[in-house]
């Protein structure tokens, strides 16, 4: 299981964010606090502390371009 940041700063980047989601094949959950969502769910996104950076949890082996689909919501 890896874990990697996020920052989704608007509605729009949220839906960009969950569309990306829906195409990769592997289970993702978005982790803020004690809180967890389907990375694939807006409404579940939505339900997140998004003034904060965002914890990615792959489920399982991160697909091979993983890290490249989501360059540009990460977290230096």
């Amino acid at each position: 299981m890896q874990e990697i940041k996020v920052h989704l700063n608007s509605i729009g980047a949220v839906k960009e964010f969950s569309a990306l989601m829906n195409k990769v094949d592997t289970k993702v959950s978005l982790i803020s606090g004690r809180y967890a969502a389907d990375a694939r769910s807006i409404m579940g996104i939505l339900s997140l502390d998004l003034s904060r950076a965002i914890d990615v949890r792959v489920e399982g082996k991160e697909p091979e371009n993983f890290r490249e689909i989501i360059r540009e919501y990460l977290v230096s």
